[in-house]
């Protein structure tokens, strides 16, 4: 399941490793689309990635910090450190792919 990020857990979540975040709303459709692809990602690379989430309503300055103006954007971070940033829905592949890439 992924983990849900707020800025109390946020840097000890993804200071170690490859880990994708997921930024959302529930209000906005195309991330309704993009949760399950998230949770099963985390399901299945559960081990070796960190997938999270985090509901931009609840945590604007995670969003601001990380300059995300659209939702849903996925940010992928290895050691604490964004090395990639997608806007707008993914498929599993790419995502998984991308992840792969930076394990």
């Amino acid at each position: 399941m992924a983990v849900t990020l707020t800025k109390e857990n946020f840097t000890q979540s993804i200071e170690n490793g490859v880990s994708l975040v997921d930024f959302w709303a529930p209000w906005c459709g195309p991330c309704k689309m993009q949760l399950p692809i998230v949770e099963e990602l985390a399901t299945e690379l559960e081990g070796q990635a960190t997938i999270g989430k985090i509901n931009v309503d609840e945590q604007p300055e995670l969003a601001s910090q990380f300059g995300v103006m659209s939702i849903p954007t996925l940010i992928l971070f290895k050691d604490g450190q964004p090395v990639d940033k997608l806007v707008g829905l993914q498929s599993k592949d790419s995502l998984k792919t991308r992840i792969s890439n930076n394990l």
